[in-house]
């Protein structure tokens, strides 16, 4: 895959346009840190958008989350699962339609590859809310938008002749990580940090996934950050989602940042029973 590079990839990331004006006008409140005052500000803006907030509404009302009633209207969206996840179901729409990569040459079509990052963002809430309310709603949202940077990379090889080398290589290896990094000489982490950068999103989140695979030192905050995204990437990934073995290794991370094993299981083994009841 030598006319993919990785200069050619960031080249790529830095000419692209910038997010949506909803976007945008989502980023300066998300920055303002007044949630209370901005709900209505936000649900404002979201509804001046018809057709971000059709695509909001139809996320939220997926088979997975299983409200007996169905969400009509923004505000009740709000209500039901605030506002730091609405600012990153924003952003995540807006950045997944500024890219518009198709996913299949993972094994998986569009609509599996949200669901598989709406798992993520859902496990992040169930399993961290129980340890740190606060951090767990601030990591949700990056889990919700982590795997942007496979985006990138689909596009990339997508627009080449290995597509389907790629494929093959991709279903034959044992770690997506090692597998990209031969490959791209970068993790698509690396790239959803840089595509962060690029618009401008919060900065601990490029700084999280720019650590993620390398041996940098970090402040006992930021380790906290890196390992529940280790956890959740690696529970629920694009070759195993909720199985036993993607569980088990987990496992050892959780051991590793000495909380409770047991809880974390009980979480992963809920919610793939809801997972293949919903499939």
């Amino acid at each position: 895959m030598s006319n993919i590079t990785l200069n050619n990839i960031i080249n790529n990331i830095d000419s692209l346009p910038p997010l949506s004006d909803t976007a945008k006008l989502v980023q300066a409140l998300y920055r303002s840190k007044n949630d209370d005052g901005n709900i209505i500000k936000l649900v404002r803006i979201i509804e001046s958008d018809a057709l971000l907030t059709a695509n909001i509404l139809k996320m939220i009302n997926s088979a997975y989350y299983g409200f007996s009633k169905r969400i009509s209207s923004v505000s009740q969206a709000v209500i039901l699962f605030g506002t730091q996840k609405i600012y990153a179901l924003v952003i995540k729409y807006s950045m997944f339609e500024t890219l518009k990569a198709n996913t299949d040459i993972y094994g998986f079509n569009s609509i599996q590859f949200n669901e598989m990052c709406h798992l993520q963002n859902t496990f992040v809430l169930q399993w961290y809310s129980k340890i740190n309310q606060r951090d767990a709603q601030f990591m949700a949202s990056l889990a919700l938008i982590m795997e942007t940077g496979k985006l990138v990379l689909a596009t990339e090889v997508a627009k080449s002749s290995y597509a389907d080398i790629f494929r093959k290589m991709f279903i034959e290896c044992d770690n997506i990580e090692d597998f990209e990094k031969d490959l791209f000489k970068a993790t698509s982490y690396n790239l959803s940090a840089l595509l962060f950068e690029h618009w401008n999103l919060d900065s601990m989140y490029a700084k999280i996934l720019m650590t993620l695979d390398t041996d940098e030192e970090c402040d006992c905050k930021s380790k906290e950050f890196v390992d529940i995204i280790k956890v959740t990437r690696t529970v629920i990934n694009l070759k195993e989602i909720l199985t036993d073995e993607s569980i088990k290794k987990a496992s050892w991370i959780v051991r590793g940042m000495n909380l409770s094993v047991v809880d974390f299981e009980k979480v992963a083994h809920r919610m793939r029973e809801r997972y293949i009841n919903v499939s």
